[in-house]
């Protein structure tokens, strides 16, 4: 059987950022440390006594639910988004999994286990618009490959207001993430008198796309498709950006081009962000920095958009450990 999903919102998300593994993560690496030989045969073992108990919620757990509850208003006989749980792991293993997707009763029908290889190759196959994972690989893959968006996702938060359960509410920081990274490296490399000058000057010349701007089209027309009037619809899009005046008139306008509908944008000019999202009540902000994004992560589900490999902003990160290469390339541990 197959199935149109044109028109519907896909969402690929691994086991570690739909459940809170960081358990069984520790486990593996604490194994690992130990005896990496015996590592994945242990961690095998630890999962399979294991896989009837319950998971505590990911971070992306808040997102996926509230998807999902979008499709009782399909009216088409299509469902308006469907959710891919994507992993690293076994389906052995991976039964651990299943098991706490039916308890809490998602309607997630499409899964892939691939054994320890990378889940990548598989997104076109499910024709994943929004890929959601805790492997920064991974993520790197997909954004430097265009394939489609992507996030690392922080952990958990401890703290803040739950989203509205009727709404899906989205946050969006504007360069490097909705748009490209051009004016952001103006910024970066001539300062912020030259950036205003320079928006100023192109304001109504539209930004080129950047990682996440297919997917905000995909949520416009996903909103259209809801029996709402975009203004009261329960999808709810907003942008949070550290721009002011005069470099504002620019967003506004390519985002008239573009066609695309927001319902709230904030022009924040040094004001935390962390503050904004969290009165937002977003189930998920989307940023390319990580100072904006650890003091948000506190109250809201957060993720790094990251940068292409080969963008000047992407040299200037620092550079990060490896993790254990059996976590990467035998099992998403998990």
């Amino acid at each position: 059987m197959s199935f149109d999903l044109s028109d519907t919102l896909v969402v690929g998300i691994s086991a570690t950022a739909l459940f809170d593994l960081a358990d069984a993560d520790a486990v593996y690496k604490a194994k690992h440390a130990k005896n990496p030989q015996n590592a994945l045969e242990e961690y095998r073992a630890y999962m399979l006594e294991r896989e009837n108990e319950p998971l505590r919620d990911g971070t992306g757990m808040a997102l996926v639910r509230a998807l999902l509850g979008l499709n009782r208003h399909a009216t088409d006989g299509k469902p308006l988004v469907e959710v891919v749980v994507m992993s690293r792991n076994s389906p052995e293993t991976g039964v651990r999994v299943f098991n706490n997707i039916r308890s809490r009763g998602l309607p997630i029908a499409r899964h892939a286990f691939t054994g320890g290889e990378s889940v990548v190759d598989y997104l076109d196959a499910f024709a994943v618009d929004l890929f959601l994972t805790t492997n920064v690989d991974d993520a790197q893959r997909v954004i430097d490959a265009k394939a489609c968006a992507a996030a690392v996702l922080k952990p958990p938060p401890l703290s803040g207001e739950a989203p509205p359960e009727d709404q899906v509410r989205i946050a969006f920081d504007g360069d490097a993430v909705l748009f490209d990274d051009a004016s952001e490296l103006v910024y970066k490399t001539e300062g912020l008198d030259r950036f205003h000058t320079v928006e100023d000057e192109k304001r109504n010349e539209p930004m080129n796309d950047g990682p996440y701007a297919i997917l905000l089209r995909k949520l416009a027309r996903l909103q259209e498709r809801l029996p709402f009037g975009a203004d009261v619809s329960p999808v709810r899009i907003a942008i949070v950006t550290a721009r002011s005046a005069p470099a504002e008139m620019r967003v506004i306008n390519t985002l008239r081009h573009w066609g695309v509908y927001v319902n709230e944008i904030f022009f924040l000019g040094g004001v935390s962000k962390s503050k904004i999202v969290k009165a937002f009540r977003a189930h998920l902000f989307f940023d390319d920095q990580d100072l904006h994004l650890d003091p948000a992560a506190k109250h809201v589900p957060s993720g790094r958009v990251p940068y292409r490999s080969d963008s000047p902003l992407f040299a200037a990160l620092p550079v990060l450990a490896p993790e254990p290469p059996l976590l990467v390339e035998k099992v998403e541990a998990p």
